[in-house]
């Protein structure tokens, strides 16, 4: 976690999300592989090639839903995008959403933090209690490491706090006896967790624990942002789910955060007149799909920084 932020400060907060449905692609391209997943490899790593050589991101998100449908064959092109990442020297977060309890939740985290499916940081759902954070929060610490189960090979997680969509607010929204809402319960528990971290390793500038954050509600942006200001953010919402730059600014604040954008970037070669005239004609190619969501992360990095620029004038 704390490697991203500082690549989040040395290249920008965008962070490319690798939810790569092969509808995005378009059926010009697609028919020209033996599989779907084939494609969206290949799609991915166009992508990554670019973010590199760009310096446009500071990680990649990839989300797992995408990959299980396609069944194995899905999973072997997860398990490589996650290498082609790391290779990247970018951090590789993965969109997994778990949230399970005892030996259940031990096994997940087992087998996205090693082994073939191994990553960076995942997401976690803390929504069946707190206690199912354990499991995860073990492997972030070298505190506790062990070279068998490679418990405490500093990984990060991000905890769902106030995510982006429209229903949030049946749950997270949700006022408790107490007063607070759901959401500030979970906050105050990162924190507490964070500060475990704190007290352990004077010299750490982040903790390993971050919440994901959407933008798409301005009315709460600043009041999230002041209340957890050592917490880094995992900003989803942003373009295509109607998230503003100006709200993605303002969660950037303090400890920071990295902006996540999937369609915006996936699908940029539908806004490319060049795009759709050659798929008309038959001759649009991958490359030409991965030179339009090259430029339309470097648009979304400009956006974004231009937005913190502003808020800070």
């Amino acid at each position: 976690m704390q490697i991203l932020q500082e690549l989040a400060a040395k290249n920008g907060p965008l962070c490319v999300g690798l939810d790569t449905d092969p509808s995005y692609i378009p059926l010009s391209v697609l028919q020209k592989y033996s599989s779907p997943a084939e494609a969206v490899l290949d799609y991915n790593k166009e992508i990554i090639d670019r973010v590199k050589s760009a310096g446009s991101a500071c990680c990649c998100k990839v989300q797992i839903a995408y990959y299980e449908a396609m069944g194995l064959s899905g999973m072997k092109a997860y398990a490589e995008t996650l290498r082609l990442v790391k290779e990247a020297g970018l951090i590789c977060i993965s969109d997994i959403k778990r949230g399970d309890i005892a030996n259940t939740a031990a096994a997940y985290a087992k087998a996205h933090f090693t082994g073939d499916f191994e990553t960076d940081i995942i997401t976690v759902n803390p929504y069946m209690g707190f206690d199912t954070l354990k499991p995860f929060t073990s492997y972030c610490s070298p505190k506790n490491f062990s070279e068998e189960n490679k418990l405490g090979a500093e990984k990060g997680i991000f905890v769902l706090l106030r995510t982006s969509n429209p229903g949030m607010v049946d749950i997270e929204q949700q006022q408790l006896v107490s007063g607070k809402r759901v959401l500030d319960a979970v906050g105050a528990e990162l924190e507490n967790i964070s500060k475990e971290f704190s007290a352990q390793y004077k010299d750490m500038t982040c903790s390993p624990v971050g919440a994901v954050v959407g933008c798409t509600e301005e009315s709460d942006a600043r009041i999230l942002r002041d209340a957890y200001q050592d917490i880094f953010f995992l900003i989803p919402g942003y373009g295509a789910q109607g998230g503003k730059a100006r709200i993605a600014a303002t969660l950037l604040d303090k400890a920071g955060g990295t902006v996540n954008s999937s369609r915006g970037i996936l699908c940029a070669w539908k806004n490319s007149p060049t795009c759709l005239e050659k798929d008309k004609e038959g001759s649009l190619t991958m490359d030409d799909l991965g030179d339009s969501a090259g430029c339309a992360a470097l648009e979304a990095k400009d956006d974004l920084l231009g937005a913190v620029k502003e808020l800070k004038a």
